[in-house]
């Protein structure tokens, strides 16, 4: 008789059941806020965003087995915003932006006109 050696695969834990747990939720909360926001600013906009989530993994000092693994979650949101409207602006002769035209006189000279007082008869 022949012993049969059979190998199972280790049993994977479900990533989301991970996230949910680490920092007693806080991390899902917090994504799920920064998720909510990147969808709304996505929906006002019209313009596309992103939601990085960052996961880094970072072994024990002097990589002692069995020792535990320092786990952290960062997110960097990038929301799209509305978008600054430009204005117009002349170069005026040193360089710098002006809202005068540099070719156009700087003043007027502006007078009242004489009025004449003209009377309308009934004919």
């Amino acid at each position: 008789m022949t012993a049969q050696h059979t190998e199972t695969e280790p049993q994977r834990a479900e990533f989301a059941a991970f996230f949910v747990q680490h920092l007693a939720g806080r991390s899902n909360e917090e994504i799920s806020s920064e998720f909510h926001q990147l969808l709304a600013a996505v929906n006002e906009h019209g313009k596309k965003g992103s939601l990085t989530i960052t996961i880094a993994v970072e072994p024990p000092k002097g990589h002692v087995d069995g020792a535990p693994v320092v786990i952290s979650i960062d997110s960097v949101l990038k929301a799209p915003k509305a978008s600054t409207p430009p204005s117009l602006y002349f170069v005026d002769d040193d360089g710098n932006a002006s809202r005068n035209d540099p070719r156009q006189l700087a003043s007027f000279d502006i007078r009242d006109l004489p009025t004449t007082k003209t009377e309308i008869k009934d004919i």
